[in-house]
């Protein structure tokens, strides 16, 4: 099946890759000429512009893009929505915001355009793992592309879960319990770690794979990274969001739907950042109004005194 495709980044490049190696005529664009050059020799067509990709494409055309959430995926798809024509198809495969999935495809389906939303998991594994696709958008529409979704999804990897932003939705809560695992993880080798038994983490990591009700794919990648560097000495404790986990908190708001795990997990990235904190320097201050307790100082008090 002929497919255009925006965006040639980590996770782009290697679903060209996947979709080239089944078989599928890809015709890939992206801003950087060295991305297209990459997804050349990866066996896609890489073309200089949007245009050019739109005019290499036979219709009913069907443009998969695969940019940075927010205002580049905005951009593209509004910019892809003008070059297009009735029955065409644009895929987000991107970590968009639901709300927006259905307004672009309200504003898409003026001009007869298609859309589907396409949360697509897998990170850079995907390439040999496959990637798993959830997809919001009309049932015939995502029957079409049925051959694009079976070659870069696993078996019974697809699914489309609703009509347009479901597949966004479905997946902005994947990673909300995501971002809960993770944590749970975290904090159970922390104590562990932190235990006088000199227990190896990575180790543990491997045997609780076999066998064990808490093993996961993500238990895999924790015993991964212990393997290599057992006290993550190399690593800094500074850990992102892309939006998703607050996304999830914000609709369990407004649906009255308790997250407790999840909502920590976020706030837990956020105290990540911080770096002496005032809360816990007001709690240190606390404890010595009431308690006349020994606070320390911090550095920059120490250079102030001359300490």
């Amino acid at each position: 099946m002929q497919l255009g495709f925006v965006g040639l980044g980590k996770m782009g490049l290697n679903m060209v890759t996947r979709l080239a190696r089944s078989g599928h005529d890809v015709v890939a664009f992206d801003r950087n000429a060295d991305a297209v050059a990459r997804g050349t020799t990866a066996g896609a067509r890489g073309l200089s512009s949007l245009d050019a990709l739109v005019e290499a494409l036979a219709r009913p055309r069907a443009v998969w893009v695969m940019v940075p959430a927010g205002e580049p995926t905005e951009s593209t798809v509004t910019a892809l929505g003008q070059r297009l024509a009735a029955d065409d198809v644009i895929v987000d495969g991107g970590n968009t915001n639901f709300h927006d999935d259905v307004r672009r495809a309200g504003e898409l389906a003026k001009r007869k355009i298609h859309y589907v939303d396409a949360g697509t998991s897998g990170g850079i594994w995907g390439l040999e793992e496959g990637y798993c696709l959830m997809l919001g958008g009309d049932p015939a529409v995502c029957q079409r592309l049925e051959p694009i979704f079976a070659s870069l999804a696993p078996p019974q990897g697809f699914l489309r879960v609703g009509d347009h932003g479901a597949g966004h939705y479905v997946k902005m809560i994947h990673n909300g319990i995501e971002y809960g695992l993770m944590q749970a993880y975290a904090e159970g080798f922390e104590l562990m770690h932190a235990s006088a038994y000199g227990v190896d983490l990575g180790k543990v990591a491997s045997l609780w794979l076999h066998g064990s009700v808490v093993r996961s794919w993500l238990l895999e990648l924790t015993s991964r990274a212990l393997e290599s560097d057992p006290d993550l000495a190399g690593i800094d404790a500074y850990v992102e969001d892309s939006g998703e986990g607050r996304w999830t908190v914000q609709e369990g708001i407004e649906r009255g739907v308790a997250l407790p795990a999840i909502t920590a997990a976020l706030f837990a990235r956020f105290r990540s950042r911080d770096d002496n904190p005032f809360s816990d320097r007001l709690l240190a201050a606390l404890r010595q109004q009431f308690g006349g307790h020994a606070v320390k100082s911090t550095r920059a008090s120490d250079r102030a005194s001359g300490r």
